[in-house]
This record gives C-alpha cells, sequence and structure tokens, in this order.
C-alpha cells in the first residue's frame, strides 16, 4: 500500500533543489557587482578606481577595517560608492566581505 506524499514535503524538497541556483557565492557576486571599479583582484587599479580613486583593499585602513565596518559600506554605500543594500540581501553581503579577506591574503 503506498502512502500520500504530503504536500509540505514535495514543497520542501523544490525548495532544496533550488537553492543552489539561487545562492551567489561572494566570488561571483564580486565580479558582478564590485570587480568593475575594485578590480578582480581587489587593488583598485582599474580605470574607474583611478578616476573616483578607490583604495586597494590591501591598504591599511582597510586591512584594519572590521567585517561590520565592510558590511556597512557595502550595505549603504560609503562616499562615491552607492549602496548595496536594496540589491544584495545580508547573506550576499557577508558572502562578498568573507570574499574581500580572502583578496586580502593573496
Amino acid at each position: 500500500m503506498s502512502r500520500p506524499v504530503r504536500t509540505w514535503s514535495l514543497s520542501l524538497l523544490v525548495v532544496c533543489l533550488a537553492l543552489p541556483a539561487l545562492a551567489q557565492s561572494g566570488s561571483e557576486t564580486f565580479n558582478s557587482k564590485c570587480a568593475m571599479c575594485h578590480g578582480v583582484n581587489g587593488l583598485g587599479q582599474t580605470p574607474m578606481a583611478r578616476t573616483l580613486t578607490i583604495p586597494s583593499f590591501k591598504s591599511s585602513d582597510l586591512l584594519k577595517a572590521s567585517n561590520a565596518t565592510l558590511v556597512d559600506a557595502v550595505t549603504h554605500g560609503k562616499g562615491k560608492m552607492p549602496a548595496y543594500g536594496g540589491f544584495l540581501n545580508d547573506a550576499q553581503i557577508k558572502a562578498v566581505v568573507a570574499y574581500i579577506r580572502t583578496l586580502q591574503k593573496k
């Protein structure tokens, strides 16, 4: 005798299967939203970075900045950098900051 499939379990399965497609890594988000100004390596050596005087992520100020400070800058913008809080969710912003930390170590 077969058991009826519960609607909620089927919905959960669909959501779980869709999550990897919806999730975007910090590097993917950085490359699609940030690299045009900051450069793929985060050194701020792009034409846009030179025009806007964007510092390298390896500058002493940014090396010393807390994760909370970087999250705030991405969320609310800073200087000429626009706010991304309306475009990226909290998890994406934290993933970008984590990725920036990896760039600082290279």
